[in-house]
């Protein structure tokens, strides 16, 4: 968006001069959306291969349902705010300020709040189970209990405007945490058997 839009960003759809930037530079906001709703696939597909992993390495707890479920959801929450942002940068839409920012703040409540809801799903469903099997390091399952209680907070943004800090802090940990898991946890049984005597013969 910085690069079309003439080094110029929007950080928010709450800040002082929302309407014009879109007024302007719609093919940025475009774009951007275009790139964010090409983002929301591979979280979903993510999701579906976390749940999967997890079922293999014989988890029945609901942890794995739930890191589906919040994936899922936090991919289509993803896409409909980028759809919303698209929206508002078409030429007619961008015209009238009143509709433009009534769809910003549609696309953070579904991009920021509501994205961030599933996301924390997503973390918390797959930390739990891989605190309690140690398919995680201790400090990493840890660490990902408490970026989706930030992410789960994140809601009280929608009345406690000062909070809307947590948005981009949940998003940006949740997604190092999800890669960092996606590495590290084993994909199959043997694999964690491996690793487990590797770590007691050490």
């Amino acid at each position: 968006m910085a690069i079309l839009g003439g080094g110029q960003a929007l950080s928010s759809s709450f800040v002082d001069g929302y309407s014009d930037f879109l007024a302007h530079h719609g093919l940025a906001a475009r774009a951007s959306a275009m790139l964010q709703l090409g983002s929301s696939v591979p979280l979903g597909i993510y999701a579906a291969i976390m749940y999967a992993r997890l079922r293999r390495l014989g988890i029945r707890v609901p942890g794995p349902a739930i890191a589906l479920y919040g994936g899922v959801t936090a991919s289509v929450m993803l896409a409909g705010s980028a759809l919303v942002a698209w929206t508002a940068g078409q030429s007619a839409v961008a015209a009238q300020p009143n509709l433009v920012h009534a769809l910003g703040i549609l696309a953070f409540a579904s991009g920021g709040v509501a994205h961030l809801l599933g996301l924390g799903l997503l973390v918390a469903g797959i930390a739990v189970p891989a605190l309690v099997l140690r398919l995680l390091p201790a400090q990493l399952s840890w660490a990902g209990l408490v970026i989706a209680a930030v992410c789960e907070f994140s809601v009280l943004a929608m009345v406690v405007e000062p909070l809307q800090v947590l948005v981009p802090i949940g998003r940006f940990t949740s997604l190092a945490w999800i890669i960092a898991a996606g590495f590290l946890i084993p994909p199959t049984r043997r694999t964690h058997h491996r690793r487990t005597r590797q770590k007691e013969n050490s």
